[in-house]
């Protein structure tokens, strides 16, 4: 077993359905697997100036027949299965070799998909014997255990990132090229190396900072890298020790986001309530603390002990007294910011409140 600097985040050596085979059953959040697409591959592939094209023709790839790739896909699946928590999703990403074998054993396993993803690729590898349409994409199936648990979807975080539109099932990355495609002594370090972007987006989707996310076919560590970015925790499981080493060394140079920056927007009508005055309970505000009306504003009121606030001797909740300030529609919430001594700036009092949720819930103190 290889660790990272995390000793809740692991790469595992071994045979991913025997290590998942031996994991927590309902323990993991999320699955990404990019399994083995079995190319079939016959021959080598060569360009019009006669130099050989990098195909994937790596022994990891190669099975007898279908009957065994599906024994194996059906195998990889169940032991995912097991393991995922029943408001866990599973993603799983292939070409036309394999997606649709892939799908047709999801669906035998009683996996619920929700969407088809496709990733079109800006910048595909064309079809060098011109005999066939250039392959510019590849499908993600998104699929949850238990048709109708609850799962996490991150709607509005995803309309904040599409220019406040929905979210579509296109999307348009690069294929992995240039800096980003990983390389020993000036070769590929792995043939199917996905973009750090595309697993970001995934993240994304429908998972939150903490959450366990498991790759079985880690190959060279990308989910891995996105997981340590967006602070979540992994556990990635590759039977090639030469991709575990890639891997660890990949990950160890790639730096978390800074928690300030990845509280998920949310539907506000779906979030627990949660009064003003449990932020004084439960420490998040002292008594006294002066909360000012607008990021730069003058205008600073005195939080009481009941949670009140008091101005000039105008005193009400965040709403009440921001109505008396300024005339109209006035949330309390984003309208009054408090002053972060560590950061040196002010903040919006939700800040505070979306904190405390999340404390709340970590206790088990929590009622939607």
């Amino acid at each position: 077993m290889n660790q990272t600097d995390s000793d809740e985040d692991q790469i595992i050596l071994g045979d991913c359905i025997e290590v998942m085979n031996n994991l927590e059953p309902d323990s993991v959040d999320m699955i990404f697997a990019d399994p083995p697409y079995n190319l079939q591959l016959r021959q080598a592939l060569w360009r019009p100036n006669l130099t050989q094209v990098e195909a994937v023709d790596d022994a990891w790839d190669k099975f007898d027949d279908f009957a065994a790739y599906d024994q194996f896909t059906r195998d990889w699946l169940s032991a995912c299965k097991r393991i995922l928590k029943p408001t866990g999703t599973l993603w799983v990403i292939g070409s036309y070799h394999n997606i649709y074998r892939v799908g047709s054993i999801l669906q035998d396993l009683d996996y619920w998909i929700l969407n088809d993803v496709v990733w079109v690729k800006s910048n595909p590898m064309p079809n060098f014997r011109g005999v066939r349409l250039t392959n510019a994409h590849e499908t993600l199936l998104w699929a949850q255990k238990e048709r109708g648990a609850s799962y996490t979807f991150n709607h509005h975080s995803l309309k904040m990132m599409n220019d406040d539109l929905q979210m579509r099932s296109d999307w348009y990355f690069p294929r992995c090229s240039g800096k980003e495609r990983l390389k020993v002594n000036g070769t590929r370090a792995h043939s199917t190396q996905k973009p750090l972007a595309l697993l970001y987006r995934v993240m994304q989707v429908c998972t939150n900072e903490g959450d366990l996310v498991l790759d079985p076919f880690f190959g060279s560590g990308t989910t891995g890298a996105a997981a340590r970015l967006l602070r979540r925790r992994f556990i990635g499981i590759e039977r090639e020790e030469a991709y575990v080493k890639i891997a660890t060394e990949r990950i160890a140079g790639v730096t978390p986001l800074g928690e300030d920056f990845l509280l998920a927007m949310t539907n506000p009508r779906r979030e627990p309530r949660v009064p003003f005055g449990e932020l004084i309970e439960n420490g998040f505000l002292q008594p006294g603390t002066t909360l000012y009306f607008g990021e730069k504003s003058d205008v600073a009121a005195q939080v009481m002990a009941d949670g009140s606030l008091v101005l000039d001797g105008m005193r009400g909740s965040i709403h009440q007294l921001g109505r008396k300030i300024k005339t109209g529609p006035v949330n309390g919430w984003t309208a009054w910011y408090y002053f972060d001594e560590v950061k040196g700036k002010r903040y919006p009092i939700d800040r505070l409140r979306q904190k405390l949720r999340i404390y709340l819930s970590e206790k088990g103190d929590l009622e939607s």
